[in-house]
C-alpha cells in the first residue's frame, strides 16, 4: 500500500498598498469604486512566496515591510512537496517571472500568485484581485496614467530574493 500524501496549506495573503486611500480616492479619480491596490503572495511550506521588479523573494509569512496581510483567502490544499515547489520556483524565476519581466498591469505579483497557485491547488486566485489592471486603463484618467504607471516598479521590501542554488536567499 502507498504511503499517504502529505496535504500542505496554501493561502493567498492579500495586502493593500494605498493603505485604505484607493477605497476614498478612486471614487474622485477613476469615476469608479476599487477597494484597494492589490499585492499578493503565496504562503506554502512555512514561507511567504512574492514576485516584483527584482524577481522572486520569500520571507516568513508576513514578514515584508508591509507587515500583516489586510486578508488571507484559504486556496486548499497541495500534495507538492516542498522541494518539487522550490524547483517549480526556481524554473519560473529563470524564465516566465525573472525581475526584468515585472510589468505593473500586465505581469506583475498577482500574475505571479494566480500561476503558482493553480499549480499548487488547480484553483485561481480571486478575480477582483487580477481585474484590477483591466478596471484601473478601462478609465480615461488610468489611460492618462499609464505612461507613468507602466515605468513603476514595486518590490515589496523585506524578503530574500529567491535562489535555488543556495536555498531561499
Amino acid at each position: 500500500m502507498d504511503p499517504p500524501l502529505m496535504l500542505h496549506p496554501v493561502k493567498l495573503y492579500v495586502y493593500d498598498l494605498s493603505k485604505g486611500m484607493a477605497r476614498r480616492l478612486s471614487p474622485l479619480m477613476l469615476g469608479k469604486q476599487l477597494e484597494g491596490i492589490w499585492h499578493t503572495s503565496i504562503v506554502v511550506h512555512r514561507d511567504e512566496f512574492f514576485y516584483g521588479s527584482g524577481g522572486i523573494s520569500s520571507c516568513p509569512p508576513g514578514g515584508t515591510l508591509l507587515g500583516p496581510p489586510d486578508s488571507i483567502v484559504d486556496l486548499g490544499s497541495t500534495e507538492v512537496s516542498e522541494d518539487l515547489f522550490l524547483e517549480y520556483l526556481s524554473s519560473l524565476g529563470e524564465s516566465i517571472f525573472r525581475g526584468e519581466s515585472y510589468n505593473l498591469f500586465d505581469h506583475n505579483c498577482n500574475t505571479f500568485s494566480n500561476e503558482v497557485a493553480q499549480f499548487l491547488t488547480g484553483r485561481k486566485i480571486p478575480s477582483y484581485i487580477t481585474d484590477l489592471p483591466s478596471e484601473v486603463l478601462a478609465t480615461p484618467f488610468g489611460q492618462a496614467l499609464r505612461p507613468l504607471l507602466d515605468s513603476i516598479q514595486i518590490q515589496p521590501p523585506g524578503g530574500n530574493h529567491f535562489s535555488r542554488h543556495n536555498g531561499q536567499s
